[in-house]
């Protein structure tokens, strides 16, 4: 039986990189939910739509075939057929994503996608609405979160290594900008799901912070192996 956990939080809080290293402490398949949004933008430029024009984008969800699959614990992503997971990396396909993923159909088919390998595998997936939307019978439920000074100081130092200076202001203020519209979207905004453990990262390595989830999840197996 599968046993998935959902990892949920605003901008910031070492979601992506905590979920990368709990799939490979606790022998789970890391699922990267933006992959499946870039395959399709993808698809859009090959085919000259319009990402912006849902009618245009249809189409492409019904006929494209994309899929998911894994190479030992990579994540690959298939469309048509082909392997496009380092061709979807680019700033043009993350455009793309941003585009397709406004629209209802999209969402829809993306979010039953993404259950349908949580029913067959044990996946970690994080987002900002896994717990509450994708996943909401997740076996763990964790809500990732950190103050917005420190979630500022690790985006701005995340910046210095792009070769961006901006300073710890600027990017508080981006932060909680970003909070703000992530919390107020009309489909699957942040929110904390009511089942969820929350834990706060300020002040923790990401080993502690991997080692707090690490244990609920092993007593969450003690339960369920109780029941």
């Amino acid at each position: 039986m599968a046993q998935s956990i959902a990892l949920d939080g605003p901008a910031g809080a070492g979601k992506s990189t905590i979920a990368k290293r709990l799939a490979a402490l606790l022998g789970l398949k890391y699922v990267d939910t933006g992959a499946m949004y870039r395959t399709l933008g993808l698809a859009c430029t090959r085919r000259g739509v319009d990402a912006t024009k849902e009618e245009e984008v249809i189409p492409v969800l019904q006929t494209a075939d994309i899929r998911v699959g894994y190479v030992g614990d990579t994540q690959h992503v298939y469309l048509d057929g082909e392997d496009v997971s380092t061709l979807i990396r680019t700033d043009e396909a993350g455009a793309m994503s941003s585009k397709v993923s406004v629209h209802p159909p999209v969402r829809e088919k993306m979010v039953d996608m993404q259950r349908k390998l949580a029913d067959e595998i044990s996946v970690i997936m994080d987002g900002r609405d896994i717990g509450t939307v994708v996943l909401p019978n997740a076996f763990l439920k964790v809500f990732l979160t950190a103050s917005v000074e420190e979630r500022a100081r690790r985006r701005r130092q995340d910046y210095l290594l792009q070769g961006k200076n901006k300073t710890q202001e600027e990017v508080e203020e981006e932060i909680r900008e970003r909070d703000y519209r992530d919390s107020h979207r009309e489909v699957g905004p942040l929110k904390q799901a009511e089942d969820a453990i929350r834990v706060d990262t300020t002040g923790l390595s990401i080993e502690q912070v991997v080692d707090t989830i690490r244990e609920l999840y092993e007593n969450r197996q003690k339960e369920a192996a109780n029941a």
